[in-house]
């Protein structure tokens, strides 16, 4: 499945009180421009959104406060992230379905996106998502 778990820096200062700084630097830590983005918050525990797959945006999702599952599926494998730490990143490539359900309460998904919004960018339908990924691998196997 192609997406990548990664460490976003973070810095510490010496007193606690002081909080963190995380950050991430387009095209040096991520493999694409950012060029859009966006963020999900006020959601109740319990809360699934996604259901969709992205024809060619490139993601960074990262969960600066609370705990998020992402359920990712690339049409043969369904494998769980969870974002929990504001220094944990997920870079999504196109083509993969993904759901996410939060796991607290006003928990914030924040996402940087490689393409600007276009709805028919967007594959809503699973069945289609299935087929889009039919003619991937069909069109690589050539």
């Amino acid at each position: 499945m192609d997406y990548r778990v990664i460490e976003i820096k973070s810095t510490h200062y010496q007193d606690p009180s002081a909080g963190h700084l995380s950050f991430v630097e387009a095209e040096h830590d991520l493999p694409f421009p950012i060029r859009r983005m966006y963020w999900i918050y006020g959601a109740e525990k319990g809360t699934h959104r996604g259901f969709h797959a992205h024809t060619l945006n490139w993601q960074l999702l990262f969960c600066p406060f609370g705990s998020i599952d992402l359920i990712l599926d690339d049409g043969e494998t369904r494998e769980t992230v969870t974002l929990d730490s504001p220094s944990k990143g997920l870079i999504l490539t196109p083509g993969l379905w993904r759901e996410m359900i939060w796991n607290q309460k006003d928990s914030i998904l924040c996402v940087a996106a490689s393409e600007y919004y276009d709805p028919d960018e967007y594959i809503r339908d699973y069945d289609a998502f299935l087929a889009f990924r039919n003619s991937i691998k069909n069109h690589k196997q050539e």
